[in-house]
């Protein structure tokens, strides 16, 4: 079972720096990340969602990819290409993986302006060393799907930053 982890922070930069030692601790396998969006408050009050993987640019590539390759069989790849492209786009915008987006902007609505929360959906990790490595950016438990326990101790450890 995967668990959820939303963390509140007092800026964008914050919370990005956050992930990014995420993906490093990824990259070393003391956890394994199903998802990690970024939630900023923005001016006018709606919620920006930083993604990890753009889905359009992701759907608009492949698309294009394979778009050229069957215009290769009716001799004319430029066109199928530019429809790949778009049909592969259209696809990833509609797409979502990982944590859902509306459940990320309601969980987020406590933010006040300009402050961003670090969304991540936790596959496996090795909490003890991930949470010591994660408290030097302090931050507020938001919302998770820990059990009591654990969800005091990751607030205990981040409020010790």
């Amino acid at each position: 079972m995967a668990d959820i982890v939303i963390i509140a922070y007092e800026s964008e930069a914050k919370a990005e720096a956050a992930r990014q030692e995420l993906l490093k601790l990824q990259k070393e396998y003391l956890i394994e990340l199903g998802d990690a969006v970024v939630a900023v408050r923005q001016e006018d009050g709606t919620i920006k969602l930083n993604q990890m993987v753009n889905t359009t640019l992701a759907g608009a590539a492949s698309g294009g990819l394979w778009g050229g390759l069957v215009g290769l069989l009716f001799l004319n790849p430029l066109i199928g290409m530019a429809v790949g492209a778009g049909a592969g786009a259209l696809a990833g915008k509609f797409t979502d993986v990982g944590i859902n987006d509306d459940f990320i902007k309601d969980a987020s609505s406590a933010l006040g302006q300009g402050q961003a929360a670090l969304c991540v959906l936790i596959r496996k990790v090795t909490a003890d060393k991930v949470v010591e490595d994660m408290a030097k950016f302090g931050g507020t438990v938001l919302h998770t799907n820990l059990t009591h326990e654990q969800e005091e101790k990751l607030q205990a450890a981040l409020k010790g930053a």
